[in-house]
């Protein structure tokens, strides 16, 4: 028997582990390149210490292949037929690269796909190359891994080492077997296999029999009630496998704590710590040693025949690791995002045996639950309101890192500090991009299938077996050791909607505790207890469907107290670029003519099924569509004012005497796939209402109104305190009759999220329409604009039952009537653009102006920066958008694209409103 895999988490590894120490690629064990790839394989280097990812996989249904095990794990199997997969691949993901079905994303053709092909177990196999097998004086298959005889015991160990199955798999190599299903279980366990015996010079085989997966029974991953389902259930291998090389002594578990002085700053202490692991049947005798931060340390350990050491350096033995003058970690907007590095060997006889490089980060996170029992984050000693939204992976689980890094750059876009992950735990590069960009994550456990165990809330799943408990600790281990260095991960939950029972708990916090996880656990997202952790000091009292915009300021269920996990008005309805491309024209028809018509693009819920609350509110508040675009264009209007009114009341809040807001997130940042609901910005990356609605209400500077008590305050989410602001608010008829005008001078606003009340708008205006708009605007000392924020309000008040409220939404008896707005006459509007380019990046300044005659505002204007085909240039970033104009007035936008996105040509700006027609004019 070879080894099995420690399933109660034995190693755990990073991808980091590819980069090698400098100046250490020489010894016994160590080699100058790695050998030559034929036919596509892999070479795997000679250099110990090296990690080399297995470069794609052939895939085929177990029902399509007759031969045994053996002769398919064995190389030169004529894998004829087989569908090519890459590296990190679900078994769906590759037949939709292999042009095997229609794109998925568009209309309902997902349907088409049967799931009874991914009801039995498919085929995963790859080869690799090495021209030197570590074994000195055996045959392939022979002997005990790391016990071959005293000359083996000196030679190069090999290991399969991977995470990322799903649901479960039998592994072979070279027509062996090395561990069956029932070991390797769960897609964030992680393995680590000596195939050393197996290996044989030129080519060598790696091959998985996957099992189906079935989220409700599995510890793995699903999608409840966020998208279509996919048909595979996401069942293959999702992160990468590596063949891992190093000598007799391989270095393990390396990792950094830090412990910097609050809230001075001034110091941070540094604690190294790895696992030296001796794969040799006889005593050996290393040297450990490395740098970080400037500091050297080195020692000597020795080693009994397959003994394991922890190897600790901390400033009481070596004084460099006792920083002065740290450089500091901070999210996005708060300070810089520097990182360190960490680089280890272990070095045996003077040769390179293994070595290791961790990158991590130098901060501080607090999260005590506040007077009201509510979670209260703190980084680095300074109050944080968690403003945030949750994420989704592809679908298909496709790791795309350029795609990852639009999407992140978009959360800093919309002045967004955290991405909570609810399962769908992404791969290592995300967390690399979210240290290097400043943006928080909040990963953890999901809810509602096996991940909740006996105490799931909607009773499905099943109840845990010895196995699971093992599987889950495994997986807590081998996740708490792959994040604990990332500064951005700013907690883990390890429970969702509902905490976990003892038992479970227990498992994951030993786990934690012995990976040394250095920041705050929460055992649940939800308003839920665990024994050990007690209150979670979050709430989940939805809403997930749509409410008005003053809902948010009540402060009850959803409203702004408190940290709420997951929450939003539910629908966003895209552009109308977006929606042509996801659905046919019959089906955009019936989005709009039809409420009560149940849309695939929603949710498989019966729940969600339809738009019938959102088509209803549309229609009470801004009259009943007439058209596609004119549904649309509505749908952008109550988006935008909804997650305005959310984030802007959360913002507000935060400094409130009773129970001050701490936290919202937003449900859902984006979507993986083509959606109608819970998103900020679409699978394409379009930008629509609800995304600029966002970025408005999270500006760095700025001025709001509050839907409950009319008063209009300043929220300064900068550092630093502003001085000599000035702000006023104006009032108007939708004509652009001007009914109250007031000014407010000489404001101060502390920094760091506080806020400061400028005026109070009367609760009547003599003539006021029952459709009108409030245009705010904030002014530096300067006289410099640094906010405007427009909004469109009714003398009719929205009604919310209460008493009728579910755990989804709360009933509106009453709409604002804002009809009105359908009688603003056209305004025209003027543009100008450039565009210039610097190397992979060009910038479009564009120059909107209110040249039309009348008093009518130009209200909602769009600009989409489009190529020459008239298709959205994305992803883009722009400097403000959906601007309101009055006549006469300016501004002055720019948009940031890639260069190579405008495919050799000059963009074009396309110009749209709520009252402005829709044009196009050259950006030279």
């Amino acid at each position: 028997m070879f080894p099995r895999p420690d399933l109660a988490r034995r190693y755990t590894t990073t991808t980091a582990v590819l980069a090698l120490l400098a100046g250490l690629t020489s010894g016994a064990w160590a080699e100058d390149r790695p050998p030559a790839a034929p036919h596509g394989h892999p070479g795997i280097t000679r250099v110990s210490g090296a990690a080399t990812a297995l470069s794609g996989f052939s895939v085929r249904s177990t029902t399509d292949v007759s031969d045994s095990a053996t002769a398919v794990s064995s190389p030169g199997y004529p894998a004829t037929g087989w569908h090519p997969a890459g590296p990190r691949s679900t078994v769906l993901a590759a037949l939709l690269a292999d042009g095997v079905y229609a794109d998925p994303f568009r209309s309902t053709n997902q349907q088409s796909i049967r799931r009874a092909d991914f009801e039995v177990p498919w085929w995963y196999r790859s080869d690799f190359t090495v021209t030197d097998t570590g074994r000195s004086g055996t045959t392939a298959g022979t002997g005990r891994a790391g016990n071959t005889g005293g000359s083996a015991d000196t030679a190069r160990h090999t290991f399969l080492d991977f995470s990322g199955v799903v649901s479960a798999a039998d592994v072979y190599v070279n027509g062996r077997q090395l561990a069956s299903a029932t070991d390797v279980r769960g897609a964030y366990t992680h393995h680590e296999l000596d195939i050393t015996p197996l290996l044989r010079p030129g080519t060598n085989t790696v091959a998985f029999r996957v099992r189906p997966n079935d989220p409700n029974k599995d510890l793995t991953t699903g999608w409840l009630d966020w998208l279509q389902p996919p048909p595979d259930r996401n069942m293959g291998i999702v992160r990468d496998v590596l063949i891992r090389r190093s000598g007799p002594v391989a270095l393990r578990d390396a990792h950094v704590t830090t412990a910097l002085a609050v809230p001075s700053l001034a110091t941070a202490d540094l604690t190294v710590k790895a696992k030296a692991r001796n794969d040799t049947g006889t005593a050996v005798t290393a040297t450990v040693g490395g740098s970080v931060a400037g500091a050297e340390f080195g020692r000597t350990v020795t080693l009994g025949a397959h003994e394991t050491k922890t190897v600790t350096f901390s400033p009481a033995d070596t004084p460099g690791l006792h920083l002065t003058e740290p450089r500091v970690w901070w999210p996005a907007g708060m300070g810089g995002q520097p990182l360190y590095g960490l680089d280890l060997a272990a070095t045996v006889a003077g040769g390179v045996s293994d070595t290791a490089h961790e990158t991590f980060g130098i901060r501080d996170v607090r999260a005590p639950l506040n007077s009201a029992g509510d979670r209260q984050y703190r980084i680095n000693g300074r109050e944080l309101l968690i403003k945030g939204g949750g994420w989704s992976p592809d679908e298909f689980l496709r790791w795309d890192r350029s795609y990852a890094e639009d999407r992140l750059k978009y959360a800093v876009d919309l002045g967004l500090n955290t991405i909570r992950l609810e399962g769908h735990l992404e791969p290592d590069e995300f967390f690399d991009l979210a240290d290097r960009l400043g943006v928080l994550t909040l990963p953890g456990w999901e809810c509602c299938d096996k991940w909740e165990g006996d105490v799931n809330p909607d009773g499905s799943g099943e109840r845990w077996d010895d196995a699971d408990h093992t599987v889950a600790e495994a997986s807590m281990a081998a996740e708490a050791a792959r994040l604990r260095d990332h500064p951005s991960v700013l907690s883990f939950l390890i429970g969702s909607d509902a905490a976990p029972d003892a038992r479970i708990e227990k498992g994951y916090l030993d786990a934690l505790k012995e990976a040394d996880w250095p920041v705050p656990v929460v055992p649940a997202a939800s308003d839920a207890s665990s024994p050990q952790l007690g209150r979670s000091g979050m709430k989940m009292t939805g809403p997930y469907d749509w409410v008005p915009p003053g809902y948010w300021y009540a402060k009850r269920e959803g409203g702004a107290t408190g940290f709420n996990s997951e929450t939003s008005a539910g629908p966003s309805i895209p552009t109308l670029d977006t929606l042509r491309r996801m659905m046919t024209p019959a089906e955009l028809d019936t989005l709009w003519k039809d409420p009560d018509a149940k849309q695939y693009h929603r949710s498989p819920s019966s729940t969600f099924g339809t738009l019938k609350i959102y088509d209803k509110a549309l229609a009470g508040r801004y009259g009943a569509p007439t058209s596609l675009t004119d549904y649309v264009r509505k749908a952008q209007l109550a988006q935008y004012e909804n997650v305005r009114a959310q984030f802007e009341a959360y913002g507000r809040n935060a400094a409130d005497p009773d129970r001050p807001a701490t936290g919202v997130i937003h449900w859902m940042f984006n979507s993986g796939w083509t959606s109608l609901h819970w998103q900020l910005t679409d699978r394409y990356l379009d930008q629509n209402g609800a995304y600029f609605g966002a970025k408005k209400a999270n500006e760095p500077l700025h001025v709001q109104y509050s839907y409950d008590n009319r008063s209009v305050v300043v929220v300064n989410n900068r550092p630093g305190s502003a001085q000599g602001l000035t702000a006023r608010a104006t009032l108007f008829d939708p004509d652009g009759t001007r009914r109250y005008d007031r000014t407010v001078t000489g404001l101060t606003v502390a920094g760091g999220g506080a806020h400061g009340s400028a005026l109070t708008l009367p609760s009547s205006v003599s003539g006021l329409a029952r459709t009108y708009l409030l245009r705010l605007v904030l002014t530096d000392a300067a006289g410099r604009e640094v906010s405007r924020n427009v909004y469109w309000l009714s003398t009719d008040p929205d009604t919310l039952d209460w008493n009728g409220t579910t755990w989804y939404y709360t009933p509106t008896t009453g709409y604002a009537d804002l009809k009105g707005l359908a009688s603003m006459a056209p305004a025209t509007v003027s543009a100008s653009a450039a565009t210039t380019s610097d190397g992979d990046t060009s910038t479009t300044t564009v120059t909107l102006r209110h040249s039309g005659s009348g008093t009518t505002p130009a209200l909602l204007t769009d600009v989409h920066l489009v190529d020459a085909q008239g298709k959205p240039v994305l992803p883009v970033r722009w400097s403000d958008n959906d601007v309101s104009l009055w006549p006469g007035e300016s501004v002055t936008l720019t948009a940031t694209s890639r260069t190579a996105d405008l495919h050799g040509s000059a963009p074009g700006v396309r110009i749209s409103g709520w009252n402005t027609p829709e044009r196009t004019v050259p950006s030279a």
